[in-house]
């Protein structure tokens, strides 16, 4: 749906709303998907929301439900009352049911679990007892399982038994008797495949899989790196416990890499940007503000330090700029890469050295090219070769530096579990502001010593 697409029906619903038209909102609302419905509902008030939300039945409203944004799935869960409430949660998969009763207080969670289905309220505390950023905390619950022995005929039968549970199905998991995940069927593998067959005679032995303790980002990695749309979890034990199918992969990876985008900037991943007060969003950003407010102090006691060198050297005074943010730019290229490459998994702790190296090789390369640059601009501008010579070296030690810095403090973190996206934004522009300047001005001062 596009901007004018949606600006046309939310104009529609209002007018609508207006007259009081219930069947034709209705109608309206029923013959558009479930995700389009929560993203024109983020174009309407609080007072508008709740009464077309209060329009939906429960299996359409549920869906809706998860479409939204956690900001606007909070503002119409709290208005709700807790039987509408149980009859949305009773509609989801148990994934999608265990993220909305997390985030209800304890003593609506409570009630909700008591008034759903039993089978559904087992499956939810189930899930509810593993970190919700685990594999554990992400899984669903309804998956088609068959025992090796099982025939093709059994498993297609267990397909249809379990039609109306699981909506989206990719592969059907093969257990032994112990229950451990021995193996995938695909469609593929059952609709060709003799009826009377054993599903351990057709069935991928190769399975990929993982351990419902590890984080939601691995396994992204996982799912990206072997082109899964649906990845198995198994316990301690390697049994079957659950999956994770391809839409909640997704997600997975929009929230890491909105966190890495947040941390970048240097400010927090818990940073809504709905309706917050000033004052709220202010206490979140101005801690990072302060610590680059505090690199920039020093580099402003550096500059101080050599005011005698600037007095002397009026032009060093012109390139400040040049030399901070070329050193602050290399840096942060470096931080990126190596964030993002831990990230995907495209840089393992076993390739540190090799991609530290390569930093260092491409920084080499860089720092020659603009060194050459500005000593061309300085000698042949402002008839200075001297001074070119100084400024080009700077620049060259600078950015061969700050790519050193970038790209190793990533890697040291990560080497101790430390989130490496914490290491980039204020802390690698300031520090690279006040080696810089050092390096700058000590350079010039030893040029200045050399000259008289």
């Amino acid at each position: 749906m596009d901007q004018e697409d949606l600006k046309e029906i939310v104009d529609n619903l209002r007018f609508l709303i207006a007259v009081n038209d219930k069947p034709k909102l209705k109608t309206l609302l029923l013959s558009t998907h479930p995700a389009d419905v929560a993203d024109i509902f983020t174009h309407l008030t609080e007072d508008e929301r709740d009464f077309l939300f209060a329009l939906l039945p429960p299996d359409v409203a549920s869906d809706v439900i998860v479409e939204l944004d956690d900001f606007h799935r909070e503002n119409i869960l709290e208005d709700l009352q807790e039987d509408r409430l149980s009859e949305l949660v009773d509609e989801m998969d148990s994934d999608d049911a265990t993220d909305v009763v997390a985030d209800l207080p304890e003593e609506i969670a409570d009630k909700i679990l008591q008034s759903i289905d039993k089978q559904d309220s087992a499956e939810v505390k189930e899930l509810m007892r593993h970190d919700e950023e685990s594999a554990g905390g992400i899984m669903a619950l309804e998956y088609v399982v068959v025992n090796q022995e099982s025939t093709v005929d059994d498993a297609i039968q267990e397909i249809r038994k379990k039609a109306e549970e699981v909506e989206d199905l990719y592969y059907v998991y093969v257990i032994d008797n112990d229950g451990k995940l021995v193996g995938t069927l695909s469609l593929k593998a059952l609709i060709l495949s003799a009826g009377k067959k054993k599903v351990a005679d057709v069935m991928e032995r190769d399975v990929i899989s993982v351990h419902e303790g590890i984080d939601q980002e691995e396994v992204a990695n996982v799912a990206r790196k072997y082109d899964l749309v649906a990845v198995p979890v198994v316990d301690a034990h390697d049994r079957l416990v659950g999956r994770i199918t391809f839409d909640d992969i997704v997600d997975v990876m929009e929230d890491e890499a909105s966190e890495d985008i947040h941390r970048l900037a240097g400010i927090s991943i818990d940073e809504e940007i709905h309706e917050q007060s000033v004052f709220k969003v202010s206490r979140v950003r101005l801690p990072w503000l302060l610590v680059a407010f505090g690199g920039e102090i020093i580099s402003a006691l550096i500059l101080n330090n050599f005011e005698h060198t600037l007095k002397q050297i009026i032009i060093a005074a012109f390139f400040i700029p040049i030399i901070m943010a070329m050193g602050g730019n290399a840096g942060i290229q470096s931080s990126t890469v190596i964030v993002r490459g831990l990230a995907t998994g495209e840089i393992g702790l076993l390739h540190i050295k090799r991609q530290l190296f390569r930093e260092i090789r491409v920084s080499l390369f860089n720092g020659s090219v603009c060194a050459t640059l500005i000593f061309l601009i300085v000698g042949f501008w402002f008839k200075d070769i001297n001074f070119g010579v100084v400024l080009a070296l700077s620049i060259f030690i600078i950015m061969v530096m700050a790519s050193f810095v970038g790209a190793s403090i990533p890697l040291l973190l990560k080497k101790f579990n430390i989130d490496p996206a914490i290491a980039t934004g204020p802390f690698i522009t300031t520090a690279n502001d006040s080696f810089g300047l050092m390096i700058y001005f000590a350079l010039a001062t030893l040029y200045l010593l050399y000259i008289s």
